[in-house]
C-alpha cells in the first residue's frame, strides 16, 4: 500500500489531498453508484467552504496529503453523501478502506482530547506525533488503542457463536470477543472471556492473527481454542442467544473484513480436510 503514515504535515501542501470527513458513524465519500464509492479529493478552498472541524493531516497516499475532520450535516454538499464507515467495504479500493480505519482511530483521538483529563485544561497539539500535551499540568495524551481477544471455540466439528446485545445487527452471531483487563495476559484474557460470556471453558489457546478495528479504537487479537468443559450458559448483560454450529448449519455471521469472519471461514476450511 503506497500510504506513509506521520504527523508531520508538509511545508508545502499539495494542490488537493485526500479528505477523511466524519459524522458520527458515517464518512463522507463520493460516487453516483452505491457499489463504487471514492473518498474526495478537495482542494483546500473547497474544504473550507464545507466549515470543518478538526481537521488533522495524518499521512500521504501516493504524492497526496490525507486529512480527517469532522462536518456537521447541514454543511455536506449536494456532491457528496454519508456512508455507515462499516458498510464501506467492498465499495472503495481496499487501501482506502484500510486508510479510512486509521483516519478514524486518529479523527476520534483528535476531538475526544481537546481537554486534559487530569486537570482538565485545554490540550495543543503536537506537530512532530500524533500526542495531545495539556498545557497545565503537561499530561501527553496519545491515540487510543485497547486491545481486545476475539476466539474460534471448537468442539467435536461444531464453532461456538452468539449474539450480542450491542451487535448492530440482532440477527448475526460470531465468535466471542472481549476486552483485556489490566495485569491480563492474552491467553487468559481468552480463557475469563469465554467462561463469563458462555459458561464454557478452553483450552489449548492458539494465536492466529490480528486486526485493527476501528469501531471505535481496537486491536483485536485471534486465537482458536479447543472446548474443555461445561455447558452453554450465557451472560445475559452481553449475549443474547449462543449455540454450536456446524459448517453446514451456520447462522448469519460477520464478512470476510473482519476478524471474527476469518475465524469463521478458518473453522469451515478446517471442516473440509
Amino acid at each position: 500500500m503506497d500510504f506513509i503514515k506521520t504527523a508531520v504535515e508538509p511545508l508545502n501542501r499539495t494542490d488537493q489531498a485526500y479528505y477523511f470527513i466524519f459524522s458520527n458513524n458515517d464518512i463522507l465519500v463520493a460516487g453516483d453508484s452505491p457499489d463504487h464509492l471514492s473518498i474526495p479529493r478537495i482542494h483546500e478552498k473547497a474544504a473550507a467552504e464545507m466549515m470543518l472541524d478538526g481537521i488533522r493531516f495524518f499521512g500521504r497516499y501516493g504524492d497526496t496529503d490525507c486529512y480527517c475532520a469532522r462536518i456537521l450535516s447541514k454543511n455536506l454538499p449536494d456532491r457528496y453523501k454519508l456512508v455507515n464507515l462499516r458498510a464501506l467495504y467492498g465499495k472503495v479500493d481496499m487501501d482506502f478502506w484500510s486508510i479510512s480505519g486509521y483516519a478514524r482511530q486518529i479523527h476520534d483521538w483528535n476531538l475526544n482530547f481537546q481537554f486534559c483529563g487530569r486537570c482538565g485544561q485545554k490540550t495543543r497539539v503536537e506537530k512532530s506525533e500524533h500526542a495531545r500535551v495539556c498545557q497545565g499540568c503537561r499530561l501527553v495524551s496519545y491515540p487510543r488503542i485497547s486491545p481486545a481477544i476475539i476466539t474460534a471455540v471448537i468442539k467435536d466439528h461444531r464453532i461456538l457463536l452468539a449474539r450480542g446485545i450491542n451487535f448492530p445487527n440482532k440477527n448475526m452471531f460470531s465468535v466471542l470477543a472481549g476486552f483485556v483487563a489490566p495485569g491480563e495476559t492474552l491467553e487468559d484474557c481468552v480463557r475469563r472471556e469465554i467462561f463469563e460470556e458462555s459458561g464454557i471453558r478452553v483450552k489449548q489457546v492458539r494465536y492466529f492473527k490480528s486486526q485493527s478495528w476501528p469501531f471505535p479504537d481496537s486491536l483485536m487479537i485471534g486465537f482458536t481454542a479447543e472446548y474443555a468443559g461445561g455447558s452453554i450458559s450465557i451472560d445475559t448483560t452481553e449475549i443474547l442467544e449462543a449455540g454450536w454450529f456446524t459448517k453446514d448449519n451456520l447462522p448469519l455471521i460477520p464478512g470476510k473484513q473482519s476478524l471474527a469472519g476469518e475465524l469463521i471461514e478458518w473453522f469451515v476450511n478446517s471442516q473440509t480436510l
